[in-house]
């Protein structure tokens, strides 16, 4: 049985409480760590819990347990993020969408990672999108149509690669086919025109960030 869309809500900071707004009902929740806790603030009832569980309180996992939240505990000395590891027991649902929640504070490595991983190649299968603070940040690989206000920010990142072939419509500065480069700005500060905006990819993946702000600023 595959799940339509499961909810991975991550460690460190916590979201912000307008991060499940609109957000699928009955959509199973996977948390990350000290996620757990986060979930449990927003009102979230968590199915599974992964990680290693250095930041979660022990009372907090013991009660998840005792309420019967399936627990998967990890090594502290491990190869991948608790992110990592509740992104893939999310992948494992086989579901067509994967929406994570988190906050933009604590370490920036951390965030970092977390944003590259978004776009990792064995995610390919589902539509990933994450609220991250008060930004929401979608992976494109092939097409999206996404929304906003507008005026309202908006940047388109290259991930892993090149990103080529890069279109878009509803956009106050459209790309007609260009390539994006990982590590070049040329994406960044773009502005909806309208509510809706169509994002085609040809070849690689973007990170699409809608920061959160509005107006349009300097490019």
């Amino acid at each position: 049985m595959s799940e339509q869309v499961v909810v991975v809500v991550a460690g460190g900071e916590p979201p912000l409480p307008e991060a499940v707004l609109g957000m699928p009902l009955g959509a199973l929740v996977i948390a990350a760590d000290r996620g757990l806790e986060h979930a449990r603030a927003l009102g979230l009832e968590v199915s599974v819990a992964v990680g290693d569980f250095d930041s979660a309180s022990p009372e907090a996992v013991a009660e998840a347990e005792k309420a019967g939240v399936r627990i998967e505990r990890h090594p502290v000395e491990k190869d991948a993020t608790d992110l990592e590891l509740a992104l893939d027991a999310a992948l494992e649902q086989r579901p067509e969408r994967i929406l994570v929640l988190a906050g933009d504070g604590g370490r920036l490595d951390h965030l970092l990672s977390a944003l590259l991983l978004l776009g990792s190649r064995r995610y390919a299968s589902v539509q990933l999108d994450a609220h991250v603070g008060a930004a929401r940040v979608h992976v494109v690989r092939g097409e999206r149509t996404l929304e906003g206000e507008p005026g309202e920010l908006v940047s388109l990142l290259a991930l892993h690669g090149p990103a080529k072939g890069v279109e878009t419509k509803g956009l106050a500065y459209p790309l007609a086919g260009e390539t994006l480069e990982p590590g070049s700005s040329r994406g960044v500060s773009n502005v909806f025109a309208e509510r809706t905006a169509e994002i085609s990819v040809h070849r690689g993946v973007l990170l699409v960030v809608l920061p959160g702000g509005e107006g349009e600023e300097p490019k």
